[in-house]
């Protein structure tokens, strides 16, 4: 280990604890002693202590008592009793409370060394569990959620008060608000933070393909399946699978997803064995599934199924006090990323995100930042460095869904209607872009 462990030894008879004391200094541990129970306790409430020593016959409090009482501390040291031959039950017992071993009057010196290196192992795999942990958290909230307005604080009460249950979870906003993000966030502040969260965006596969990545498949269950896969439900065992797009999904797959959300059981497309898992559900979309409901598009028992608890995400226009501290936190993601020094905003070019609206909410503005600081060549990003946009500022279109049409529309002629081209340039895949042109019945001309 890169620290001394540190070792208490409690035991009534001095010769003990002096021989003890010596016997692991020279081993290379922090050794205290303790001549009962009470003042062992002392220690451990003021010292941080790896491993106790303790014998079970001590006058007032005995080392079952003071295992016990050890229990209740905030970090529980590994525990080892010390016994005479005549009191091994005891030591026993005290195995079935959870104490690391036993060991015996008088001592092997080599017995007594080799037990403890093995519990000062177990300190060191506790040690690294609890930073392993510790990484974990802090990976899961690598992208921080950046903002002050009040409408993102509600959103992060929301969250911080869903994530404690394992109830299906509807978020709901447009198109680069953060519904990941925001997915992400209630994962890695729930219990099951520490089992993977699993991400599958419905809008990006055909039916086919999407029941295989739910269920996985048996190796030759269709032409090309030539190994078993093991399906999204199943790696998501303990954890969440987030399910992007929820709305896109056919009739068949809503029949399908409401019975494993039923049962939690499912089979794998090909396969005859019935597996189970345990997860919570996450569903995002920009649509309204109330309308789709009640248009017949989708069902009415998935629906209420799924939307046990909801967040929705306002747009970035109507959390406009935020744009600034998200510009500074995307200017330093970036000048990180491409090895820049940090840049500062020139007044103007920030006044005029301030007036943007945003139609692809804080995506638009990380894209906007990003591009800005590739084609700058100063200390600053100005104006001109970003994507003037003029044509949407000016239009005197109100509807958000006609000024999204008419961007898209745009996008598709610059390119010549090239989906692959028009995709990357709008950051979406090509599945949305897609749902896009057939929500807004747009034709090349």
């Amino acid at each position: 280990m890169s620290r001394k462990v540190s070792i208490l030894i409690v035991d009534d008879e001095e010769s003990v604890r002096d021989s003890l004391y010596n016997w692991f200094i020279d081993d290379g541990y922090n050794v205290s002693c303790a001549e009962d129970g009470k003042h062992a306790l002392k220690l451990l409430e003021s010292d941080s202590i790896d491993i106790v020593l303790a014998d079970i016959k001590m006058p007032g409090m005995d080392g079952m008592e003071l295992q016990k009482r050890i229990k209740t501390l905030s970090r529980e040291p590994v525990f080892i009793i010390m016994t005479a031959f005549a009191s091994v039950d005891s030591a026993v017992q005290a195995l079935k409370n959870g104490a690391f071993d036993y060991v015996t009057k008088p001592f092997d010196p080599d017995d007594l060394s080799h037990l403890v290196r093995n519990a000062a192992q177990q300190v060191s795999l506790r040690d690294e569990n609890e930073t392993l942990k510790e990484k974990i958290t802090s990976l899961a909230d690598v992208e921080d959620i950046v903002g002050e307005s009040d409408a993102l604080k509600k959103v992060l009460k929301d969250v911080e008060s869903i994530a404690q249950s394992s109830s299906s979870v509807i978020i709901t906003g447009e198109s680069g608000t953060g519904k990941e993000l925001i997915a992400r966030a209630i994962h890695s502040n729930s219990s099951r933070k520490y089992f993977p969260l699993v991400s599958v965006h419905c809008g990006a596969l055909t039916e086919s393909l999407l029941e295989s990545e739910l269920f996985g498949h048996e190796r030759g269950a269709f032409t090309g399946a030539s190994f078993t896969r093991k399906g999204r439900f199943e790696m998501a065992d303990g954890g969440t699978i987030f399910l992007d797009e929820i709305a896109t999904i056919s009739p068949k797959m809503q029949v399908e997803l409401l019975r494993v959300l039923e049962s939690k059981t499912f089979m794998r497309v090909g396969g005859n064995k019935e597996l189970s898992s345990d997860f919570r559900v996450i569903c995002a979309t920009n649509r309204d599934l109330g309308s789709m409901v009640r248009s017949g598009t989708f069902r009415e028992d998935l629906f209420y199924r799924l939307n046990v608890l909801n967040i929705k995400i306002p747009p970035l226009r109507k959390r406009k006090e935020d744009i600034p501290l998200l510009v500074n936190h995307f200017i330093s993601k970036y000048c990180r990323s491409m090895s820049r020094d940090l840049l500062t905003i020139e007044s103007s070019a920030l006044n005029h995100l301030m007036n943007f609206e945003f139609p692809g909410n804080v995506r638009e503005l990380e894209n906007m930042i990003e591009r800005a600081i590739v084609v700058g060549n100063g200390k600053e990003i100005r104006l001109r460095d970003l994507p003037m946009g003029q044509e949407m500022m000016s239009s005197s279109v109100e509807s958000l869904d006609e000024l999204e049409r008419t961007h898209v529309e745009k996008i598709l002629k610059k390119y010549d209607w090239n989906i692959s081209r028009s995709a990357r340039a709008l950051n979406v895949d090509r599945a949305t872009l897609y749902n896009k042109i057939k929500r807004f019945n747009l034709r090349k001309k």
